[in-house]
This record gives C-alpha cells, sequence and structure tokens, in this order.
C-alpha cells in the first residue's frame, strides 16, 4: 500500500513538472515572437529612413548639379523640351532650331547640351511627323522616307524615317489614286504621264504596282 502510494505521488509530481514547463515554453515562444515582431519593425523604419535620406541625397545632388550647369544651358535645354512637346523634330532639325539665326540663336555648346540631356523617342517623334505628312499630302513609302530623312526635310536619320515609314497606318495605293486624281484635275496629264509621275524616282516614287492601281482607278 505504501509502495502504492509513493508511485502516486511521484507521477503526481511528474504531471506537476510538465504542467509547469509548458507555460515557461509558451511565454519563451511569445517573447521570443514579441522580440521578433519588434526588430522587424526596426528594420523597416530603418530602411524607410534608408530610402528617404537617399532620396534627399539625390535631390540636394540633382539641384547641385543644375546649379553648376550655365543658365543659357538650362534654357537651351527647357527650349528643346518644349518643341519635343508640341512638335516632332529630328535630333538634327532641332539642333539647328536651336543655333539658327532665325531660330533661338543659342550657343553651339547650350544647344548640344539640350540634345544630349533631353529625354526624347526619336523614332516616335518620326513616327508623329509621318502622320503628319501623310494628313496633307499623298506620298508614297519611299517618298515618305525622303522626306523625313532629307537635308531638306525633317532630317531625321535614315534608321528612324524607315521605322515611321514601317509603323505609320496608311493606304499606300490609294495615296497613289489621290495623287493620280490630283495630276489629272489640276494638271491636265493623260493617265500614261501620270504613270511616270508616280513611279519616277524624281516624282514621286511610288511602286509600279500601286501606280498600275491608280491609273486603273482614275475614273472611280
Amino acid at each position: 500500500m505504501k509502495k502504492l502510494s509513493l508511485s502516486a505521488v511521484a507521477l503526481l509530481l511528474t504531471v506537476g513538472l510538465i504542467g509547469c514547463s509548458a507555460p515557461e515554453q509558451n511565454t519563451s515562444e511569445s517573447t521570443s515572437n514579441t522580440s521578433s515582431s519588434s526588430s522587424s519593425s526596426v528594420s523597416e523604419s530603418e530602411a524607410e529612413e534608408s530610402t528617404t535620406a537617399s532620396s534627399s541625397s539625390e535631390d540636394k545632388q540633382e539641384t547641385k548639379e543644375d546649379a553648376s550647369v550655365p543658365a543659357e544651358y538650362r534654357s537651351a535645354l527647357k527650349k528643346a523640351e518644349n518643341y519635343v512637346e508640341f512638335s516632332a523634330p529630328s535630333k538634327e532639325g532641332l539642333y539647328q532650331q536651336l543655333t539658327s539665326d532665325y531660330g533661338e540663336k543659342f550657343s553651339p555648346e547650350a544647344a548640344q547640351y539640350a540634345i544630349d540631356h533631353i529625354k526624347a523617342d526619336w523614332k516616335a517623334l518620326a513616327l508623329t511627323a509621318a502622320e503628319s505628312y501623310l494628313e496633307f499630302s499623298h506620298f508614297s513609302k519611299e517618298g515618305l522616307i525622303h522626306q523625313l530623312s532629307s537635308e531638306y526635310g525633317s532630317q531625321f536619320t535614315d534608321e528612324e524615317a524607315r521605322y515611321a515609314a514601317d509603323h505609320v497606318k496608311t493606304d499606300w495605293k490609294q495615296n497613289a489614286l489621290d495623287a493620280a486624281k490630283d495630276y489629272q484635275e489640276n494638271m491636265d496629264m493623260s493617265p500614261e504621264a501620270i504613270r511616270d509621275q508616280l513611279v519616277s524616282q524624281y516624282g514621286d516614287k511610288f511602286t509600279q504596282e500601286e501606280a498600275d492601281y491608280a491609273v486603273a482607278h482614275l475614273e472611280d
């Protein structure tokens, strides 16, 4: 009977010890979680402060750099940005506009600074220029490329001009027909003379297929 009582007591003590140790483990985990959460919050706060400090430092650096740029250079850049926003100049055309005696009369150095620092998509500007040309005239694809890249035209690079001609939305056959009708109505040209004018390298530069289409539909 005594042995049984001692075993029961030992069992109760063991259960009691297990029961006491369990809450301590939970408390330890809770403390660990709280510490981890607090540490995470501090890290996030430090990261935000670091980002803010970095941004502030960049702003100060940019302001410092702006102050070191001559006023004429900054003015040239602003003027260039205005031209790009409201028209579709090429890089070369913009430079000439900025330096021309009939334009803005900036120094070559100031104009070059503007060209080097302006954010512009020259291919997109070439496409915009192409759309403007087609709105008021009946160009062939090759004629449009020539107009965009010519030193007497928009002065885009050949690559930019071809990009524009490849991506502009237009019907080249319809353009040829519209040009043919203009020749017939305003210059009293014969169908064959019109055909020659449409395909000539010194004329409109339409393809033979486009010219044939135009002449065939003159009376439509």
